[in-house]
């Protein structure tokens, strides 16, 4: 056993053992105190840090949590992020595992043709945790580094995003693109047969969203 196997029980522990969440009844308090005690080891979780220099990054599942959460790594490129998205009414938890990552957060557009307003930007180091929900607005995670790889552990729970799809934002006009699934790119740190196509369907989603603000 390993620190991060350890943390991995202990969400699973504080998320109970039985399948059904709403996203009242999570404690994302209890959650962000276990995701801050864990003190990053490149050898806890190196198997699950699966990259692909052809994309921004690569979301790589860890666990599941018996359909409570999805516990993520994601291996961030050089230079290269995520668009502004919104949560799906869930509670997401990011530890920074290795590098350097930025976020932005912005508030949700009020009206169409609205866009989102910046409030704030942070960069985050090693071991250090961020919280984000609907309730506190939108955001976007930047690898600001022109060299280096940054990597990350997320847990979003319940796994909302997942099961219904989130919304991304065009930080211009505030318009909004429905996105039923992010794809994994591996799981249980073996890489998904349908990783490749699933993912270039959502990059073209995406990229035809941006065409389409031009």
């Amino acid at each position: 056993m390993d620190g991060f196997t350890d943390l991995i029980g202990a969400i699973g522990a504080a998320l109970g053992p039985t399948s059904g969440l709403d996203s009242d009844e999570v404690n994302h308090n209890e959650l962000i105190a276990l995701m801050e005690q864990y003190q990053s080891d490149e050898a806890d979780w190196s198997s699950y840090a699966l990259g692909d220099t052809s994309r921004n990054y690569t979301r790589n599942l860890v666990d599941n949590t018996n359909g409570k959460s999805n516990i993520l790594v994601v291996v961030w490129n050089a230079g290269k992020g995520s668009p502004i998205h919104d949560h799906a009414n869930a509670h997401c938890i990011m530890k920074v595992l290795k590098g350097d990552l930025q976020e932005t957060l912005y508030s949700e557009p009020e009206q169409a043709g609205q866009a989102p307003q910046r409030l704030k930007v942070t960069t985050y180091g090693e071991n250090q945790v961020t919280y984000i929900s609907d309730k506190i607005g939108l955001h976007k995670i930047e690898n600001a580094s022109d060299t280096e790889l940054a990597i990350s552990l997320h847990l979003y729970t319940p796994p909302h995003a997942h099961n219904y799809g989130f919304n991304l934002f065009d930080e211009k006009t505030g318009k909004k693109l429905h996105i039923k699934s992010a794809p994994l790119y591996s799981e249980h740190g073996q890489v998904c047969h349908s990783g490749s196509t699933a993912t270039s369907g959502h990059e073209r989603a995406k990229e035809n969203h941006r065409r389409s603000m031009l």
